[in-house]
């Protein structure tokens, strides 16, 4: 059984062409990307040794190994912090038996006094596994008759990938499915990630699966949206985390005057308040 560790080294090492390391490109390979036994020559470990971590059987490689698997992979900084947080998980699940569970939807009062001081802007406070905890009625206004709110409970995952409305609403469906399932990576705790991956991939199906795998660090561009009325957003986002709740504050923002104006026609039409979702 592999381990999200060995599974990202493989797609990273599958995804690098041989003649960008100074290396032959071989014919008839049986794979695209790095051999193995060049990787593990890049890296200073042994084939063997290799072979263990990406399929799972050594789950504790040193952080000498990990920053040598780093420089071999020629990672980014982004992708490099990733790998050393798959090698921390990785290690801890070892060592622990993995109980299912939901987490906290708690949202401290200061933090829900902070996304009042938004309104009527656009706001929401969510957690690593795509929970909507709390929104200000700027972030319903711009939802609204996308279903994405409907559920007691709302969670963008379980939207995203099951809703067929998401694929219409996010006009760059994969991009935002990339990321969101890149996010499910920095869970609170495993357990956490259990829960909501045994719950949401037997409905999500290989969309969700593929990505997950795949640890493909995404790129954060702007968020476009086709709204039901006929709107298309461009909306930057800026991101605050919360790591006391494993929790983050984010704020949405025109990103030119003709999504600020089409923003401030949806407000005018869909009044409400702040809303907390417990």
């Amino acid at each position: 059984m592999g381990t999200p560790l060995g599974d990202f080294i493989r797609a990273r090492r599958d995804s690098i062409q041989p003649e960008s390391c100074g290396l032959p490109d071989r014919d008839r390979r049986r794979s695209p990307g790095l051999r193995r036994q060049d990787l593990a020559a890049q890296a200073g470990v042994s084939v063997e040794y290799l072979t263990r971590i990406e399929q799972g059987r050594d789950r504790n490689p040193s952080p000498a190994v990990v920053n040598a698997l780093a420089d071999a992979l020629r990672l980014s900084p982004s992708e490099r912090n990733h790998l050393r947080y798959l090698a921390k998980i990785t290690g801890e699940g070892c060592s622990v038996h993995i109980r299912p569970v939901p987490p906290s939807r708690h949202v401290r009062p200061s933090v829900l006094r902070t996304l009042s001081l938004l309104e009527p802007g656009v706001a929401i406070v969510t957690n690593r596994l795509g929970d909507v905890l709390a929104h200000t009625s700027g972030y319903r206004s711009i939802t609204e008759g996308t279903g994405l709110l409907d559920a007691a409970r709302p969670n963008l995952n379980r939207y995203l990938f099951t809703d067929p409305r998401a694929r219409t609403f996010f006009v760059d469906w994969d991009d935002v499915a990339d990321e969101q399932a890149f996010d499910l990576w920095q869970a609170p705790s495993l357990e956490n990630l259990e829960w909501l991956t045994a719950e949401l991939t037997p409905v999500a199906g290989p969309d969700l699966t593929r990505r997950l795998r795949r640890h493909a660090v995404p790129r954060r561009g702007v968020l476009r949206l086709d709204h039901p009325e006929g709107h298309r957003l461009r909306l930057l986002r800026e991101t605050f985390e919360l790591p006391a709740e494993a929790q983050q504050l984010v704020v949405f923002l025109p990103a030119d005057d003709r999504t600020a104006e089409a923003v401030d026609h949806l407000r005018r039409r869909s009044h409400g308040r702040l809303r907390s979702i417990s």
